[in-house]
């Protein structure tokens, strides 16, 4: 349970194409598949209300909750295809980030509801698109809350490491067999003995991360903790370093919901 899957080819030092592992024809299908079941619940309420003349307000106001919902999860998917595809398009731009700033802002910006965190945040300076880097950490951070226990914990740490500036990401959560964690990186793929948990969720997130890891050359691995759960690294190259000294969070901060 304890093994270390790299997104990095280990003969060769390139980066595998995890999200490109689809053919465009197959992802699109992909696309299409996700969409299909909130579009046919729409249309299924709503056929059922109009065959029933005697429909009251109540019963409308039902089964307008329930297009919301679908509405909202096709929105979601779209949003994360969108993010998907703009990964792997490349960088549009780069700047110096330190990614201590980034995890700090992310982590603050999420519902932790009954989780505690640990943020061990010292400053890991790279170079890259701050958008793309801002949903990288997001989504680990996402992954990391939807995809835990009740009263679990997530762990946030940065740390630049001889020229590499590290972000990990760890939480409690479900054991997770080694042999299943290549294909939590892969578009739509789910652990089917996980499956309630990712009622929240639309298969992209992880996929997401792999390719802005992927634009901005960063190594990104996982691990399955043995009392349930994952850590997931990702490890960037330190391009350049900057004459002005940028503000350090506090290098070691626990936060309660």
């Amino acid at each position: 349970m304890g093994g270390r899957v790299s997104l990095r080819a280990a003969s060769t030092g390139e980066p595998t194409a995890a999200p490109r592992a689809f053919a465009r024809e197959g992802f699109a299908g992909y696309v299409a598949h996700e969409l299909r079941t909130p579009l046919a619940t729409q249309r299924a309420l709503l056929e059922l209300a109009l065959a029933d003349p005697n429909a009251k307000v109540a019963d409308w106001r039902e089964i307008g909750e329930d297009v919301l919902r679908a509405c909202t999860q096709q929105e979601r998917l779209l949003e994360a295809c969108l993010a998907l595809a703009r990964s792997e398009s490349g960088l549009r731009r780069s700047e110096q980030v330190d990614l201590a700033v980034i995890a700090a802002a992310a982590l603050r910006a999420h519902d932790l509801g009954m989780l505690e965190s640990v943020a061990v945040c010292e400053p890991a300076s790279t170079t890259g698109d701050p958008d793309l880097l801002d949903r990288l950490v997001a989504n680990l951070i996402s992954n990391a809350i939807r995809y835990n226990v009740a009263s679990g914990r997530i762990e946030v740490a940065t740390r630049t490491q001889s020229t590499r500036a590290v972000l990990t990401v760890s939480n409690t959560g479900p054991l997770v067999p080694t042999h299943e964690l290549p294909r939590l990186f892969q578009p739509f793929q789910r652990l089917e003995s996980n499956s309630r948990l990712f009622r929240d969720g639309v298969g992209l997130g992880l996929a997401i991360v792999a390719a802005i890891a992927a634009a901005h050359n960063a190594l990104v691995s996982a691990q399955a903790r043995p009392g349930g759960g994952l850590e997931i690294e990702v490890s960037f190259p330190v391009r350049e370093r900057s004459c002005a000294r940028r503000p350090r969070t506090s290098g070691s901060a626990l936060f309660a919901s």
